[in-house]
């Protein structure tokens, strides 16, 4: 028998290029599948929520229990000028506001001593500059939770502002008998320019992402610009004391430590919102999300195996999406592509109509661009990134 061999060669070589296109497609087709499922039933979660709040199919509690709002400031003089008193005039019956002087060493004490003297519910207190932790915000959270008299505690940051005298009427009526911790969104102002639009995007998609997770029954965190819980249930967890090693993690930590399925609710009226000035230089930001990264590691297996899968299923699908676009016949790149816009059009609507709801800005085909650079921007801070510079690494 006569062996063509360069006929077999040509065979082989054919079959083992089929077999790296098949194994191609079928990680672009697992991966999508998986995006979309975290679109649908996580990221859509917000959307699905305050639709059901919209057609009154959500009860809330009207009892209007003592509240005391807690916000710790470290040299924040300017930004308590400015939106102090928009709290301050609160349309809500029995609250007070506790503000915790850091160490300033700017005049926050002069202006908060002449804020109280027109509020009478403002109270502040301080904690010494020489007093040494190695976290500061958590010591003065501990120290103005530790003031307060209300059951309910309402946190935000100096700088952040209110637009809404209905702040803390929304947050708080999600308080049950099984509520010991509400979530809510702390948005920042809209810049102009790719690094505004970034930081919108990032702050929103990670809204989505936590909100969904805890509509699901997997609360893992919140933000300190905007959250509430129990001072009991505070207590009863023995506040930071397993986080005080820790110099971020008074609010994604802190929270998954306390949350249950059943106790954590999430507030989504645009009255709730809580608003910021976002970082005005890219390093700036990088520096603030590396601080948030920090806390990562901490994460309970379970959650960080569940963004872990929708982070790495992202990479799959790019990833092969480009190789099929460049080993794949013609059909098969018409396929890939429609499947591309298939996913494409499921953020777009999804992020754009949560968007909408909040009032937020629109994102069209920057959408792509946020998508592939941010977990790039991730997986540098957890790998290669430095720590950035002590005297710019702040604990808010």
């Amino acid at each position: 028998m006569i062996f063509d061999i360069q006929a077999i060669s040509e065979f082989l070589g054919q079959l083992s290029y089929s077999c790296f296109v098949y194994v191609l497609l079928g990680i672009f087709v697992f991966a999508f599948l998986i995006q979309e499922f975290y679109y649908f039933y996580y990221y859509r979660g917000f959307l699905r929520y305050s639709n059901k709040v919209k057609r009154s199919m959500v009860g809330f509690s009207y009892h209007k229990p003592s509240v005391s709002v807690v916000i710790c400031a470290r040299n924040e003089s300017e930004n308590i000028k400015k939106n102090l008193e928009g709290i301050l005039q609160q349309e809500y019956p029995n609250y007070e506001v506790i503000v915790v002087n850091d160490g300033s060493n700017d005049d926050t004490n002069d202006i908060l001593y002449l804020l109280e003297k027109k509020y009478p519910h403002l109270y502040h207190t301080f904690l010494p500059e020489e007093a040494k932790f190695v976290s500061r915000k958590k010591m003065a959270l501990t120290v103005g939770i530790k003031a307060a008299k209300g059951e309910l505690l309402l946190l935000t940051d100096a700088d952040c502002w209110v637009e809404s005298k209905y702040w803390i009427e929304n947050m708080v009526r999600n308080f049950d008998n099984e509520t010991d911790l509400v979530l809510g969104y702390g948005a920042y102002s809209q810049k102009k320019g790719m690094l505004g639009r970034m930081i919108s995007f990032d702050t929103f998609f990670i809204m989505l992402q936590y909100y969904g997770f805890a509509l699901r029954g997997c609360p893992y965190m919140g933000v300190g610009r905007n959250m509430a819980y129990r001072k009991s249930c505070f207590v009863a967890n023995k506040g930071f004391a397993s986080l005080m090693n820790i110099q971020s993690g008074d609010d994604d930590l802190f929270v998954e430590q306390i949350s249950t399925p059943k106790n954590t609710k999430v507030e989504v009226s645009l009255e709730s919102v809580t608003y910021s000035e976002p970082k005005a230089t890219f390093y700036e930001w990088y520096v603030q999300k590396y601080r948030h990264l920090t806390t990562a590691a901490y994460y309970k297996t379970d959650i960080r195996f569940r963004i872990g899968v929708e982070v790495f299923s992202r990479f799959l699908f790019y990833l092969s999406l480009i190789l099929l676009l460049i080993f794949g016949d013609m059909f098969l790149r018409c396929c890939v592509l429609s499947v591309f816009l298939s996913r494409f059009l499921t953020q777009f609507i999804i992020l754009n109509r949560s968007a909408k709801r909040m009032k937020e800005r629109r994102f069209h085909l920057d959408i792509l661009l946020f998508d592939i650079f941010l977990p790039l921007v991730n997986l540098y801070a957890f790998t290669l990134g430095r720590q950035p510079n002590s005297q710019n690494y702040k604990w808010k």
